[in-house]
């Protein structure tokens, strides 16, 4: 397995696909909770036309926690470390989540390295609301387990339809997310993130072709701030009908076909 070791001795997992060729590389970033597994079928969706990069950001999947805190500046050196690395000058960058914040502050840090950006359920400003569930988490994993963390997470993670679609395999989403995911590692990836910044100051230093997708369902993403995180970056905005937090997850199509329109636009 592909691992790359950060100056600090930090392990960071990483897969590629279609990585002999020459042509644009696509870098997917995992939300939180999430591993590499999440974009594997949509790496598969954009290898014909694209290089694409995977990676388990510092805590997350199988790389490791480290021993110093977590921070959004900490994730974005490790990214560039990792690009560096793989000698990748460039490349379009989808974050979901967690991972959108992430390929964000590198924009805005590596304005040069960045083609283009897909932002997908991240907004402006956090509502009371999200901090609250964030908040909401920690508590429960601190004083739980992962088990009762994912079943919590559920009702936030994924919109209506998609709960009503998979209510026969929710136990095994929820095994899965046990699965990939360290109980010390997540809190100290909790306790990080109630601690970030804006995205509305980090967009202010980004000047690259930039998409924001939302979707109407989502509990920690409201339509407006979305479209205004959009807006400060001159860039458009998606929102997407009947679709939770998960967008690639509770959608994958409509997803692959809207960010491979925009990544094709010249």
């Amino acid at each position: 397995m592909p691992y790359f070791k950060t100056k600090d001795g930090c392990s960071i997992y990483y897969e590629t696909q279609a990585f002999e060729s020459s042509k644009p590389v696509v870098v997917f970033l995992n939300g939180t909770m999430q591993n590499t597994v999440y974009w594997r079928t949509h790496g598969r969706a954009f290898k014909d036309r694209f290089r694409v990069l995977m990676y388990d950001a510092r805590a997350q999947g199988k790389s490791d926690l480290g021993e110093g805190k977590l921070s959004l500046e900490g994730h974005t050196e490790d990214f560039s470390a990792l690009l560096k690395h793989l000698r990748i000058e460039k490349a379009h960058l989808i974050g979901l989540s967690h991972g959108a914040n992430v390929a964000l502050a590198y924009a805005a840090h590596s304005p040069e390295c960045v083609d283009r950006l897909v932002l997908c359920s991240v907004s402006a400003r956090q509502t009371f609301r999200a901090g609250l569930i964030l908040k909401s988490w920690l508590k429960i994993l601190r004083r739980s387990d992962l088990e009762t963390l994912a079943w919590v997470s559920l009702p936030v993670a994924f919109g209506e339809n998609f709960l009503n679609q998979k209510q026969k395999i929710l136990d095994n989403i929820v095994k899965a997310m046990v699965r990939r995911n360290r109980k010390q590692a997540l809190i100290a990836h909790f306790e990080a993130m109630t601690g970030y910044p804006s995205l509305s100051q980090i967009a202010q230093n980004v000047y690259r072709p930039v998409l924001v997708v939302s979707g109407s369902d989502d509990l920690l993403v409201n339509e407006s701030d979305a479209r205004q995180l959009a807006m400060i970056c001159d860039g458009r905005h998606d929102h997407l009908t009947g679709i939770g937090h998960s967008i690639p997850a509770e959608a994958p199509e409509v997803f692959n076909k809207t960010v491979l329109q925009f990544l094709d636009r010249i």
